[in-house]
């Protein structure tokens, strides 16, 4: 049988297919389920992109388990996602935790590395110093950060030339710095 009927899944209200007879297959379960769960595991992790691969993830083990609740796939779907939200918070907290370490642990750079830092520094800015002003303020912007718009704005330019401009900026830094420094 292949009744519709609604049901009340947290504040979302889903129609879809009687699952609980094994007629259900996973692209109906998808089609019903889907966007609550990535919204429920978002809240949980607060991480939205991840939120979507879990929903679907739950969906496939759910659908894999090839097991037919008594009362339909909500409350288990809803279990399911629940858990891969709270095991990605733990695993996220955990891969926190083991970056600080190594952080920590990491040695200080030696006065050599210091030294070619410094001098990889003043190369660049010789080289920038050598290129056109606008060049030179182009591929500054944009190494903070500034997104295509911004620097069409900061600097008065034409927002649909910008990229184009941008590339040339950093044809011309390859090329002076490759002149003066060589292949690096």
């Amino acid at each position: 049988m292949n009744a519709t009927r609604e049901v009340e899944v947290g504040s979302e209200a889903a129609v879809g297919a009687d699952a609980t007879e094994g007629g259900a297959d996973l692209e109906s379960l998808f089609a019903i389920h889907y966007k609550w769960m990535a919204r429920l595991i978002a809240k949980v992790t607060r991480d939205p992109a991840r939120a979507e691969e879990l929903a679907v993830e739950a969906l496939l083990r759910w659908s894999g388990d090839g097991k037919s609740p008594g009362d339909g796939p909500e409350r288990m779907l809803r279990r399911t996602a629940l858990r891969l939200g709270i095991d990605e918070l733990r695993r996220a907290t955990r891969r926190a935790r083991y970056e600080s370490v190594v952080t920590f642990l990491r040695a200080p750079p030696t006065p050599e590395e210091l030294t070619s830092a410094e001098e990889e520094r003043e190369r660049v800015r010789l080289v920038l110093g050598r290129l056109r002003p606008q060049q030179s303020a182009l591929l500054l912007l944009r190494s903070d950060g500034l997104s295509y718009g911004e620097l069409a704005a900061t600097l008065g330019l034409n927002p649909a030339s910008i990229g184009t401009q941008l590339s040339r900026a950093q044809q011309a830094f390859r090329k002076e710095y490759t002149k003066r420094y060589g292949e690096k």
